[in-house]
């Protein structure tokens, strides 16, 4: 189907994103599809109190990628930020491990008060995707607390410490997710999965980016008994990362990083599975997964939008 076919249908379409290489992905899906066909369904098991501050990483770096406030340059962050309040917690002598850059700050603090104040993580995060003059709907996966936890052969640790504090550099033997079983979708998360035309798994870790959305029951049930196409995106080239450890954690717990090692991440949940072209000759194993081979790096705009009108292909037209 043609960009411009899918423009005049209005094509529905709810991603489930982590943070960075998921905000690149949805960038070029919101530039496809328009900002009011998508939802973007985010992960909340990287959300972190720091210095008394309720950060929400994922969200952040989906919100910033859509108002064009991103620093692509560092890949997380703001641009143009400025570290003085930061520089002081540290002289002060106060934990100044996670980077909080001034500009970020502002939006921590205006979070931190409204959800002290009752507000549901979902409708804050609306009002601040609103304030940033940003049309693509923004929804955490669950309003309920809930944190990803890694164990490892040094102990346990939560998300951001194991991969900021340490540099991600212990290896994974399991990834739990603390407050799955009380975790409710997010007012219109099951609303936006009913009402897609297509569904998508970004680019992102399997374990800790897409993982935490799934871990939310009645989320990963209402994708289950999807009656329209669900595709995910692999986030390896020749079985490597582009950046981070997803590579690492696919060989240590799935056995491998070929496509069929992140197809079965999702098992029953997908139909189709995006690859880069230079994995065309390792796509056994897929069984009933469609494979779609095109060039997933996203070095620009316009990679980014051909990866997603890879994606789209899914759909008839």
């Amino acid at each position: 189907m043609s960009l411009r076919a899918r423009a005049e249908r209005r094509l529905s379409v709810a991603v489930l994103s982590g943070g960075v290489g998921g905000a690149r992905f949805v960038r070029g899906l919101v530039d496809v599809v328009g900002a009011a066909a998508t939802t973007v369904l985010g992960n909340v098991g990287d959300d972190v109190e720091v210095l008394g501050l309720h950060v929400s990483p994922d969200l952040d770096s989906i919100l910033y990628a859509l108002a064009g406030l991103a620093d692509d340059r560092r890949g997380w962050g703001r641009s143009d930020e400025t570290w003085n309040a930061l520089e002081t917690v540290g002289s002060l002598g106060a934990e100044d491990w996670f980077a909080l850059g001034d500009r970020d700050l502002g939006l921590h603090l205006v979070r931190t008060q409204a959800l002290y104040a009752g507000e549901p993580l979902s409708a804050v995060t609306a009002r601040l995707t609103e304030a940033l003059g940003v049309e693509t709907r923004l929804l955490p996966a669950t309003d309920d607390r809930l944190r990803t936890w890694l164990d490892t052969p040094a102990g346990s640790f939560p998300f951001q410490e194991w991969f900021v504090g340490r540099g991600h550099r212990d290896e994974v033997d399991a990834v739990r997710f603390e407050g799955e079983h009380a975790a409710r979708p997010a007012q219109g998360v099951l609303e936006a999965l009913a009402g897609a035309e297509l569904i998508l798994l970004a680019p992102s870790n399997p374990y800790v980016s897409v993982g935490p959305i799934l871990a939310v029951r009645e989320l990963r049930d209402a994708l289950a008994r999807r009656r329209v196409p669900c595709v995910a995106i692999s986030p390896l080239i020749r079985g490597r990362a582009v950046k981070g450890p997803a590579d690492r954690m696919l060989r240590r717990l799935a056995g491998g990083s070929s496509p069929r090692h992140v197809a079965g991440c999702y098992p029953g949940l997908i139909d189709a599975l995006v690859v880069d072209e230079a994995d065309v000759d390792d796509l056994d194993g897929l069984g009933e997964v469609r494979p779609i081979v095109t060039r997933t790096l996203m070095t620009d705009a316009d990679a980014r939008r051909r990866l997603a009108e890879a994606a789209l292909g899914a759909v008839p037209a």
